[in-house]
């Protein structure tokens, strides 16, 4: 049996340490939302959303152990979700 073959566990203190900046970030985001920023609320938010997915990504879906292929297809979902911020952002900027 190869290191590529065996399980790919996740300790429960890394599990905690994520959980704990998971928390963070979401009171992060509830008091950005409390600031009148016009539109860099939204963008700040939304930003944080997408550093939450990543997290969630790495740790909890375990991508971190996929190959290249996933890896290069999930990024590819990353960078059209920041298209669609920037795009967000533009749109609420210009009302």
């Amino acid at each position: 049996m190869t290191h590529k073959d065996l399980p790919h566990i996740t300790e429960y203190k890394t599990l905690g340490i994520v959980l704990l900046i998971l928390l963070l970030l979401t009171f992060t985001t509830i008091e950005v939302t409390s600031f009148h920023l016009r539109a860099a609320t939204v963008l700040v938010a939304l930003l944080i959303a997408g550093v939450k997915g990543y997290i969630v990504l790495t740790y909890f879906m375990h991508l971190k152990h996929e190959g290249l292929l996933l890896r290069v297809l999930v990024s590819a979902v990353f960078l059209l979700y920041a298209v669609i911020v920037i795009i967000t952002f533009f749109d609420y900027m210009y009302r």
